[in-house]
């Protein structure tokens, strides 16, 4: 259960715009957006942030997505596993890309730059960063100075929100656990703190 408690939605009419777009794009609201909403001004500088780093910019988004993916199962941050399995399925990922993901660098589905990205975002997640020179090698091989700062953009938000939503233990909301349970479940993962009631 959440340590502290989300603003209830009607309570934010200042974010309804936002909420209904995001409603739109994955069936629900973040718990976590509406706890932030605790001091408003976060959520304007998450969301600004986030919009800069994730709808922006040169790299696919799809790409940016798996990277958040693979950085928050590194930090062990299962609130965002949860959602990253929503938003996956909004891209067009199938729930076997989001299994193969695991396996990118033993699946040669996974093309040279992904796995570069992919092994970027698992070592930047981990606790120490394991991230050293030589994945800034591999990286320039396939993207230009601005995408790599972006991908590592993607990767640093995520570190933020696997930070806040296990720091408060931030309640799943049912679309997310049910598609985790459903597609993360056979691999072990669990709600666990982040369960709700």
């Amino acid at each position: 259960m959440a340590h502290i408690a989300p603003i209830p939605r009607e309570q934010l009419p200042q974010f309804e715009e936002m909420f209904k777009k995001m409603e739109a794009m994955v069936g629900f609201v973040p718990n976590s957006l509406k706890t932030m909403a605790h001091r408003p001004d976060i959520v304007h500088g998450y969301l600004a942030l986030a919009n800069a780093i994730m709808m922006n910019g040169t790299v696919p988004t799809r790409l940016k997505r798996m990277a958040a993916l693979v950085s928050s199962s590194a930090s062990g941050c299962v609130y965002c596993q949860a959602h990253m399995v929503i938003f996956g399925a909004v891209l067009d990922a199938s729930p076997e890309d989001l299994a193969d993901i695991w396996q990118f660098e033993f699946n040669n589905k996974f093309p040279p730059a992904e796995v570069a990205v992919l092994r970027l975002a698992r070592d930047a997640g981990q606790v120490p960063n394991a991230v050293t020179k030589e994945h800034f090698d591999e990286l320039r091989q396939h993207f230009s100075e601005p995408e790599i700062v972006e991908l590592v953009g993607a990767i640093a938000l995520f570190g933020y929100l696997n930070r806040w939503n296990d720091t408060m233990a931030t309640d799943l909301e049912a679309e997310p656990l049910a598609m985790a349970n459903k597609h993360l479940g056979p691999r072990g993962w669990t709600a666990g703190k982040h369960a709700g009631k």
